[in-house]
């Protein structure tokens, strides 16, 4: 199980910044420009963990070298049914360099778009410390 699985499961988001590696790239299922840096990332995964509901890991997949990972998602978004995979790529010291996100179905990447755009405003709280 990968380290960043097992924080999501243990429902500790705090733990994400130390899982990923300084100049991450984030590719969101809903948002065409990449979003870099471990920060906004992390704070990024943090607001889709405040939108989540009932998320869970359904099965996890790995390359022969175990740097390329596929963790099969179902969430929810209210009453929207949410199916997903989060795609990772590890670096050489095992933190995460590109994360993307793909989601169907298409109401579903509707309800994310809808659920996260909502979440961008504390997000920017939380990168200028005023989060509380």
């Amino acid at each position: 199980m990968t380290s960043f699985r097992a924080a999501v499961e243990a429902h500790d988001p705090e733990a994400f910044p130390a899982l990923l590696a300084p100049g991450v790239t984030f590719r969101s299922p809903v948002a065409f420009q990449p979003y870099e840096g471990r920060e906004l990332v992390a704070a990024i995964l943090r607001g889709a963990f405040r939108v989540f509901e009932d998320f869970g890991y359904e099965r996890e997949m790995r390359s022969e070298d175990g740097r390329d990972v596929a963790l099969v998602f179902r969430t929810r978004i209210g009453e929207r049914e949410v199916h997903g995979c989060d795609f990772l790529h590890l670096d050489e010291d095992g933190l995460i360099d590109e994360f993307v996100v793909m989601v169907r179905p298409a109401s579903a990447s509707k309800a994310v778009s809808i659920a996260m755009a909502e979440q961008f405003e504390l997000i920017k709280q939380e990168l200028a410390g005023d989060a509380g």
